[in-house]
């Protein structure tokens, strides 16, 4: 059993999760894209839109994007990609996640997840898996001590985004999807991600 394992359902049976759908951010700020995301991007969306693979996704589109949101909060969060998250195996709460965002620098483990970002080829099939990966941030801020209220989530086809946000044992999903067309939109709801945990 592991993260992946997880849908929706099985997530609100295992943790009694409590799932709303509702807007998730107010007046999110457009971000404008800087000249290497934008240069970026010219280059990376013909390969990525070209390809049916997840990982062309991940590191042709996803992967700027973080970067350019990293770039406007240098040592402020930490980037981990790939990396395992273990808080409970006896629930299932391990396994490999596609992106985590941790609070403080770049140091070898990660020490305080706030966000974690899951790749799909189908959205609602990545939200049990996105959930679960939250419900796995929040007991390992537990286990370490760390006192963060919220933790943030995303699926992802690379085209679509889909945000959510965990408190407790309630699970908001956002009604509102944000499309790579737009994506001053998108780094502006990264931005107010992490405005809010850093706060």
């Amino acid at each position: 059993m592991a993260y992946s394992d997880f849908s929706l359902r099985k997530v609100k049976k295992t943790f009694g999760v409590i799932e709303k759908r509702e807007p998730l951010f107010e007046a999110i700020t457009p971000e404008p894209m800087s000249d290497w995301l934008k240069e970026t991007l010219e280059t990376s969306l013909y390969f990525a839109l070209a390809s049916s693979s997840e990982k062309a996704r991940s590191e042709f589109i996803v992967m700027p994007l973080l970067f350019e949101t990293y770039k406007r909060n240098q040592h402020k969060f930490a980037i981990y990609s790939g990396e395992t998250l273990d808080a409970d195996k006896t629930q299932g709460l391990t396994g490999e996640c596609d992106f985590i965002f941790s609070k403080g620098e770049m140091v070898h483990t990660i020490q305080a997840p706030v966000f974690t970002l899951v790749e799909a080829k189908d959205i609602g099939e990545g939200i049990g898996q996105c959930a679960a990966q939250m419900i796995g941030a929040q007991h390992f801020n537990q286990q370490e001590g760390n006192e963060i209220a919220e933790i943030y989530g995303c699926v992802t086809t690379g085209e679509d985004w889909q945000f959510l946000k965990l408190s407790d044992k309630t699970l908001i999903i956002d009604t509102v999807r944000y499309y790579l067309d737009h994506v001053e939109n998108i780094l502006g709801v990264l931005q107010k991600i992490i405005q809010s945990c850093l706060d």
